[in-house]
């Protein structure tokens, strides 16, 4: 099948993390893929990473910045099926000025990444021939613009389950062996709160401990106390597995978004390492509470660190759980069940 894409690529953002987990997939099964994405100048994230395939092409800004578009690359496509993934950072209006001559010679889907109903009337300019939503809340509020029938359900993709070797892996980054690691990466650090900081101090005055901070920050702040190094980097997927595969715990404290359908693309990338994580009880854990060590305040926080470091019961279960999580929701089954909702609509 030939797929054209609009989305972010190779960049560090939820989006990014969903159009490459399955578009990679389609190309792995044969697949034609093109990948229409962000300028370097004007992209969606904080970071490009990586190195752009052959088939990805940079030809547009977002709507917030430059709004820039070049057509050309994106009508001189030869696609069936268009897709557009998050369609309030592209340049929609622009975009809607060239969609008959898409709609011309394929099918189109909008991959929903909105948490609620958009404000922008340039967000219902185009019409779509199926919209894909991750669960049911985003299909609640979609239901109160667009029919049923347009709307389709396909769960947020997971990295396939890969185990890694502990000792192999702090070998390699250069970690101590006996001591105990909490990783944070991203800019997850910066939820981490007065009460956080103070427990990690606690268990760091009796427990051999090391909170490894990476992120493309220039400087982290609110640190003290406790032994911590940090990398000023930003990582590629097979760099974050290592980094994984040597924690014994990483830490996710977001806070929920009240009246907004969320769900965290971070846990999903991750968590098919088997390193789970310790996570702040939030609307972000939709479909997934079971897979993750959850605390609501200070003392359970305490407790699930304690929990993944000495892989208690509740440790074991959610990793069970996570293992169960991920095999039916890998980028593979995904990205097969875009193929057969591709089908489906190709000659309607």
């Amino acid at each position: 099948m030939k797929i054209g894409m609009m989305s972010a690529w190779n960049e560090t953002s939820g989006v990014s993390v969903h159009a490459e987990l399955v578009g990679r997939e389609w190309v792995r099964q044969g697949h034609d893929l093109k990948v229409f994405s962000f300028i370097e100048d004007d992209y969606h994230g904080r970071s490009l990473i990586g190195q752009d395939e052959p088939y990805v092409t940079r030809c547009f800004g977002t709507a917030q910045k430059t709004n820039y578009l070049n057509p050309i690359p994106i009508l001189e496509g030869n696609y069936e099926i268009f897709v557009a993934q998050d369609l309030n950072m592209l340049p929609r209006h622009k975009l809607s000025s060239i969609f008959h001559m898409i709609k011309r010679k394929s099918k189109t889907v909008h991959v929903v990444h909105e948490s609620r109903l958009s404000e922008d009337p340039t967000f219902y300019e185009h019409e779509w021939d199926r919209l894909v939503c991750f669960d049911e809340r985003f299909r609640e509020f979609l239901l109160k613009v667009y029919r049923q029938e347009e709307i389709s359900i396909i769960p947020f993709p997971c990295v396939p389950w890969i185990e890694g070797d502990k000792r192999e892996a702090r070998a390699r980054l250069g970690l101590p062996q006996k001591k105990k690691v909490i990783l944070i990466f991203g800019q997850k650090w910066r939820h981490l709160g007065p009460e956080e900081f103070e427990v990690l101090k606690k268990l760091a005055a009796k427990i051999p401990m090391l909170v490894l901070i990476i992120s493309e920050t220039q400087r982290v702040t609110g640190v003290g106390g406790f032994e911590c190094i940090f990398k000023k980097e930003v990582l590629e997927r097979d760099e974050l597995y290592r980094y994984l595969y040597a924690s014994d715990t990483w830490l996710y404290p977001k806070r929920s978004i009240e009246g907004a359908a969320v769900l965290s693309s971070t846990i999903h990338l991750a968590l098919g390492s088997g390193c789970i994580p310790v996570v702040r009880d939030s609307n972000f854990l939709y479909g997934i509470e079971k897979t993750v060590l959850r605390y609501k305040d200070k003392d359970e926080f305490e407790t699930m660190i304690l929990e993944a470091f000495s892989q208690g019961e509740v440790w074991r279960r959610a990793r069970a759980e996570a293992k169960k999580y991920v095999t039916e929701h890998d980028s593979v089954k995904v990205s097969r069940q875009f193929i057969e909702l591709f089908e489906s609509i190709k000659d309607m």
